[in-house]
């Protein structure tokens, strides 16, 4: 391939991988918020549970980042354990901000993000993880889910009431509700 050809061909391959990992609702400048992630193997866990990356960047064997657009859901999940068993459980649902939210400091989440659901400990983890099921079960995804139901579930969990399930009826409302101007 010759040089005139190579160049021409880098911005089309830039503009079709751009075309890819930006949504058309957002300017392929949007800045972009960095998740950590990580594994080491028998102590640590730093994983998503769902969400749909931009990209993902491979750091090293044990380190991961991935990159959300604006507006983007997304659920990490951490778990440690030392030589006597699982010392920690966290979990939190987050929506990547646009340049105008307001957001919180989250560690290994830059620059930072709209915190919807915070759970520690193993019994309310495992709660919204099988809340998370349920939701999936039903054939919606997780990413779709409203807002207003992540922070609903995080309320009730610090209040120690029952948790609500997520119907296709509260979703089908949700749907409906965006659609309006």
């Amino acid at each position: 391939m010759t040089t005139s050809a190579l160049s021409a061909a880098v911005p089309a391959a830039i503009a079709a991988m751009t075309a890819r990992t930006s949504p058309s609702s957002q300017p392929a400048s949007a800045p972009l918020t960095r998740v950590s992630l990580a594994y080491i193997e028998p102590r640590f866990k730093l994983y998503l549970r769902f969400g749909e990356p931009a990209r993902t960047l491979q750091l090293d064997r044990w380190r991961r980042c991935a990159m959300f657009m604006p507006g983007a859901m997304l659920c990490r999940v951490r778990w440690q354990a030392n030589d006597y068993g699982t010392i920690r459980w966290q979990l939190m649902v987050m929506q990547a901000a646009t340049p105008l939210d307001a957001t919180q400091r989250i560690p290994g989440v830059q620059p930072g993000a709209c915190l919807l659901l915070h759970a520690e400990g193993d019994a309310n983890v495992r709660a919204v993880l099988e809340r998370i099921d349920s939701i999936e079960a039903l054939g919606i995804a997780a990413i779709d889910v409203s807002p207003a139901y992540w922070r609903t579930l995080a309320n009730r969990l610090a209040a120690h009431l029952p948790l609500p399930g997520y119907t296709a009826d509260r979703h089908a409302a949700w749907l409906a509700g965006r659609a309006l101007p």
